[in-house]
């Protein structure tokens, strides 16, 4: 059975089933890292629903393909490097792993969308032989900068059978927040079995459902998103394809994910007590019954109204609003909200790619973050939200002008 969601055709990817309940519709919305050059401006752009069902059957949240995944990441705009406080998380990972799996230079370690090499660089750093594989060219050719070796290409069954055939079986396969960039689960979740060598470890990171539901974390839902996974519906995906989770983490990333640590069903690994605690805390919160995913939709048009109210009411009083980051999930917020220039005036971002373009949708104009020192606004909408310590850090300056940082998410908050 083909389960492969596509408009027209709205079945589970991950049982099949037909899909009929509504999680959240968020209206129509651009695709979320596609910024405009000025150029660009004045010509038609693709807006798609971001209006998410849930399998009545499995459970599984998702989104409809409606752009297929060569087309979002074959050139990206993302670049993890540029944020502190994950190239930070990515080097205590790969400290403990290497500790924990005794990895070492005769180990072999691979990455399914490695991305600028922020991860494996630490690996390579321990002489641990490492692959990278990279759907998006532009951002691979920043990886082999680090010295990474990365293959340009997309994850699936076809390529891991092409690189077991030729010695390549990870002994670590990592697979960080791809998961729910997977169209079709089923041959990329067939691919990490066969790559995976016997006696190896997999890690998966995700953004947890749970945490998505009660933090009210909307823009997290974008269309390169295709799934958002609980650990239920993880588990029922790798089980299908002989592979099973024997420890989890949870952590504070992206306002709380999931790390899988996941083995071969015939390893004799023995499950950790952590397993069964966030199998437990998801039950609670009835996360495997529809009852469990009725509300958000309206708790997302409370964060709506929210912050256009403070927008509205700060812009009203002469006050001067801009932002902070040009992600992903900041534009499935303002476009969401229907946020344009008029309410928040700009934003700034660390990567270059994104200077001097336009965010998607809203048109909001994107500069290098000296910008704000010399607007000196009023206010500072922190779209990353999670990492907003991070960011508050960065620009401790702006409180000498008495400048307030504001995040919209999980509630309006006006940091003092």
């Amino acid at each position: 059975m083909d389960a492969t969601l596509r408009p027209g055709l709205l079945t589970c990817r991950l049982c099949g089933d037909p899909l009929a309940r509504t999680f959240v519709d968020l209206g129509m919305s651009p695709l979320c890292e596609t910024y405009l050059a000025a150029e660009e401006l004045d010509r038609m752009e693709p807006f798609y629903p971001l209006h998410v069902r849930v399998c009545e059957r499995c459970f599984l949240v998702q989104l409809p393909e409606y752009v297929p995944p060569e087309e979002i990441f074959s050139e990206y705009a993302y670049f993890s490097a540029y944020s502190d406080t994950w190239v930070e998380h990515a080097r205590r990972y790969c400290q403990t792993v290497i500790e924990r799996f005794q990895l070492g230079r005769q180990s072999m370690v691979v990455e399914i969308a490695s991305n600028d090499g922020y991860l494996l660089q630490h690996m390579v750093a321990q002489e641990i032989p490492a692959l990278g594989i990279e759907p998006a060219a532009n951002v691979a050719a920043e990886a082999r900068k680090r010295g990474v070796e990365t293959l340009v290409s997309f994850f699936g069954a076809d390529l891991a059978r092409r690189l077991a055939s030729e010695g390549t079986r990870a002994d670590l396969l990592i697979a960080n927040n791809v998961l729910s960039q997977v169209p079709d689960l089923h041959e990329f979740a067939s691919g990490l079995e066969t790559i995976l060598a016997p006696g190896g470890v997999l890690t998966l990171e995700f953004h947890h459902l749970l945490r998505l539901i009660a933090g009210r974390q909307l823009d997290t839902i974008y269309h390169e998103h295709f799934s958002y996974f609980s650990l239920h519906t993880a588990r029922a995906l790798l089980s299908a394809h002989g592979l099973r989770v024997f420890d989890v983490e949870e952590l504070p990333t992206h306002g709380g994910s999931l790390r899988l640590y996941v083995c071969h069903e015939e390893d004799g690994r023995p499950e950790e007590p952590a397993v069964g605690t966030v199998a437990r805390a998801e039950a609670e919160r009835r996360l495997g019954t529809l009852e469990g995913y009725t509300g958000f939709s309206q708790a997302v048009v409370e964060v709506k109204r929210d912050l256009l109210s403070f927008l509205i009411s700060a812009r009203r009083q002469g006050r001067v609003v801009v932002g902070y980051g040009a992600p992903g999930k900041g534009n499935t917020l303002l476009n969401y909200c229907g946020i344009r220039s008029d309410l928040l005036e700009f934003t700034v971002d660390r990567n270059p790619y994104k200077q001097g373009r336009f965010l998607p949708g809203t048109h909001i104009p994107i500069y290098h973050p000296d910008k704000i020192f010399s607007a000196k606004p009023d206010f500072i909408l922190i779209l990353p939200w999670n990492i907003k310590k991070e960011i508050v850090d960065q620009l401790s300056l702006a409180r000498e002008w008495g400048a307030r940082f504001v995040v919209a998410i999980p509630r309006l908050e006006v940091i003092e």
